[in-house]
C-alpha cells in the first residue's frame, strides 16, 4: 500500500524541530517538584532555609533569652521582642530567606542552564528551516528559542564550574536585592550597608577557598616532582615499591600544605589581631560594638584609663605639663587608694634618669628607679592592689593570666561540650569523648588567658621594665603613645594563638580578619552614602557569594570551619 499524502493542513514540521515549553524546562513539571533527588532545587532550598534560620535564629533570640532569666523586663515585653524577632529572621527581609534564594536559585538556575543547552544542541543549524520554523511557530515557542539563542551564546564551550559560578551570581544578586532593598529603610543615611559586614565575612571565606584552592594544586606538584625524582633517582622495581614511593610522596606533599596553611593562618591572625587591638584602645568606632564591649570585659580596664591613651595620642595630655585634661586621672586615682598627685601630669617625669629618680622620691612612688611616666601601679588589675602586690609587674601579668583563665574556660565549656550533649549526651560521661574535650577547653583558654596577660605583659616590658630604661632620652609621652607601648603589646599578643591545634588558628583567624579589615577601611567607605564604596561592596558581596557556593559544589575541600 502507498503511503498516503498528508493533508494540506495537517502538520509536516519534522519530529525533531517539535519544542515544547515542558521539552525545554524539564523541572518545571509538577511530577518533579518534589524528586527524590537530594540535588534537586526544592530540597536544597528548604535544608538551606532552615539551617539558616536555626544560625540566624540562635544570636538573634539569645539576648531575649538572658532577659528572661534575670526577669528584667515583663512576659508581655518578652514576648513582643520575640515575635519582632521572629518575623525579622522568618521574613523576605531575613538573613536565611536571602541565603535561601542564593543556594537554591544557584542550583535552580544550573538546572535550567543545562536544560537549555542541551535542548539548544538538538536544534537545526539551517538557517532557512530555523527562520521557517519561527515564522510559523507560537510568540512564547519564538521567546524560548530567542532566549536560548542568547543564553547559548554567551559562553559556548563553558565548563561546568562555569555555569555553576554564573547560576550564583544571579543568584546571589537577587539575594542582594533582596537584603539591601527591603532594609535599606531601616537604616540612616550615615549608617553602614545592612549587608556590609556579610559582604566583609564573604570576601574573607572566599579569599580563603581560593588560597586553599592554590595550595591544593601546588601540593599536588610537589607530590608530582618527587614522585619523578624518586622513580629517576632510584632503580624501583615491583608495584609494591612503586606504591610506597607514591605513598611517601603523598605524605610530604600534605605535610608541606598543613605546614604552610597553618603558618599562613597564625601570620593572619597575627596581623588581624594586632589591628584590632590598637583600634580598640585608639579607634574603638571601627570595630563592631558587640565586639568592643566584649574586649572590655575581658580587659578590665578603666574607661578613664582609655581616656588617658586617647588624649596621649592627641597631645592634649603631656607631661610635665599642664592642661585642660590635667584632672582626666585625679578621680581614677583617688578610686585607687594613691594620692592624687602621681595622676598629675604636671609634676610626673618626662624622662628617666637621675631626674626622675629624684621625682618618685618626692611623690612617693617605690620601685621606679631610671623611668619616667604614669606609675604602673595604676595600669594593674585592682586585684592585686587589693592583695598589695601592685608594684610588680610579673604579678599584674600572672593575675591577669588567672582571671582572664576562668573567664576563658567559662566561655569554652559550652563551646566544646555543647556539640556532645546536642549530638551524643550519652557519650559525655565515656572518657575518651570528655577529657579530649576538657583538654581542647583548657588548651582554648589558655591561648585566650595567654593573649591577654601577654599585652599587659608587653606594656610594662615596654614603659617600666626594660625599653623604657634603655633609652631614658626618650620622652614617655612616646612610650604611653600610639606608637609606644600599646603597639609593641598589640604586636606581641597575636603569637599566643600557636598555643592552639592548626585548625583552631585556621578558624579564629577567618573569625577576626573581616573584623580587622573593617577597622582598615575609611571611615567614609563604610558610611552606606558613599556611592562608589556601595557599588564596590555589592560586587564583592555578590562575587565572593558565588565563589564559595561554587567551591561548594566543585571543590568542598577547599571551604573550612563554617563555610563547609
Amino acid at each position: 500500500m502507498s503511503e498516503s499524502t498528508p493533508s494540506p493542513t495537517e502538520n509536516t514540521e519534522p519530529e525533531h524541530r517539535k519544542i515544547s515549553w515542558n521539552d525545554l524546562i524539564p523541572f518545571f513539571k509538577f511530577k518533579t517538584l518534589w524528586p527524590d533527588d537530594p540535588s534537586h532545587p526544592a530540597q536544597v532550598a528548604i535544608r538551606t532555609y532552615f539551617l539558616s534560620l536555626f544560625l540566624s535564629l540562635g544570636p538573634a533570640l539569645l539576648p531575649v533569652a538572658v532577659d528572661l532569666v534575670t526577669r528584667s523586663s515583663s512576659l508581655k515585653t518578652h514576648s513582643s521582642r520575640f515575635g519582632r524577632v521572629l518575623r525579622r529572621e522568618s521574613g523576605f527581609a531575613g538573613f536565611p530567606f536571602a541565603i535561601t534564594v542564593a543556594v537554591g536559585g544557584g542550583v535552580a538556575f544550573k538546572q535550567f542552564w543545562e536544560a537549555v543547552h542541551i535542548h539548544h544542541n538538538d536544534m537545526p543549524n539551517d538557517r532557512d528551516v530555523q527562520e521557517q520554523s519561527a515564522a510559523t511557530s507560537t510568540f512564547r515557542r519564538r521567546a524560548v528559542l530567542l532566549i536560548v539563542d542568547q543564553v547559548c551564546s554567551l559562553i559556548p564551550n563553558s565548563t561546568p564550574s562555569q555555569k555553576t559560578f554564573l547560576s550564583n551570581v544571579l543568584s546571589s544578586a537577587i539575594a542582594l536585592f533582596l537584603l539591601q532593598n527591603i532594609r535599606q529603610s531601616k537604616s540612616g543615611s550615615h549608617r553602614p550597608s545592612p549587608t556590609f559586614e556579610l559582604a566583609l565575612l564573604f570576601a574573607v571565606r572566599a579569599t580563603d577557598a581560593i588560597m586553599q584552592h592554590f595550595l591544593c594544586m601546588e601540593a599536588a606538584w610537589k607530590a608530582r616532582i618527587f614522585n619523578l625524582s624518586a622513580n629517576n633517582s632510584r632503580e624501583l622495581t615491583g608495584s609494591k615499591k612503586l606504591l610506597l614511593a607514591a605513598a611517601e610522596g603523598d605524605h610530604k606533599a600534605k605535610e608541606w600544605h598543613q605546614s604552610t596553611a597553618t603558618w599562613l593562618d597564625t601570620v593572619m591572625f597575627w596581623a588581624a589581631s594586632a589591628r584590632i587591638m590598637w583600634c580598640f584602645f585608639y579607634q574603638p568606632h571601627r570595630l563592631p560594638p558587640s565586639y568592643v564591649k566584649w574586649i572590655s570585659s575581658l580587659a578590665n580596664l578603666d574607661k578613664r584609663l582609655l581616656d588617658l591613651l586617647r588624649v596621649i595620642r592627641s597631645k592634649e595630655w603631656i607631661y610635665g605639663y599642664s592642661s585642660a585634661h590635667s584632672h582626666l586621672l585625679i578621680s581614677y586615682v583617688k578610686d585607687r587608694g594613691y594620692p592624687s598627685s602621681w595622676g598629675d601630669p604636671q609634676v610626673l617625669p618626662a624622662f628617666g634618669g637621675a631626674d626622675a629618680d629624684v621625682a618618685w622620691k618626692t611623690l612617693g612612688v617605690p620601685g621606679r628607679s631610671g623611668v619616667g611616666g604614669l606609675p604602673c601601679e595604676l595600669l594593674h588589675s585592682a586585684v592585686t592592689t587589693r592583695w598589695g602586690l601592685d608594684n610588680s609587674c610579673l604579678i599584674n601579668a600572672g593575675v591577669r593570666f588567672s582571671l582572664g583563665f576562668i573567664e576563658a574556660m567559662a566561655l569554652y565549656l559550652p563551646v566544646h561540650f555543647l556539640p556532645i550533649l546536642l549530638t551524643r549526651p550519652r557519650s559525655i560521661l565515656r572518657r575518651h569523648h570528655a577529657i579530649p574535650a576538657l583538654l581542647a577547653a583548657i588548651r582554648s583558654a589558655t591561648f585566650l588567658s595567654t593573649f591577654l596577660s601577654s599585652y599587659f605583659f608587653a606594656v610594662c616590658f615596654t614603659r617600666t621594665l626594660v625599653l623604657a630604661k634603655l633609652f631614658p632620652w626618650i620622652p614617655h609621652d612616646v612610650w604611653d603613645g600610639p606608637y609606644g607601648c600599646v603597639l609593641i603589646g598589640s604586636l606581641t599578643c597575636g603569637w599566643s594563638v600557636l598555643i592552639e591545634n592548626a585548625r583552631r588558628r585556621g578558624e579564629m583567624a577567618l573569625y577576626v580578619l573581616p573584623k580587622a579589615l573593617r577597622a582598615s577601611l575609611p571611615p567614609n567607605w563604610i558610611a552606606s552614602n558613599h556611592t562608589g564604596a556601595r557599588l564596590a561592596e555589592r560586587i564583592v558581596f555578590i562575587l565572593s557569594l558565588a565563589s564559595l557556593l561554587t567551591f561548594a559544589v566543585h571543590e568542598p575541600h577547599s571551604l573550612r570551619g563554617l563555610s563547609r
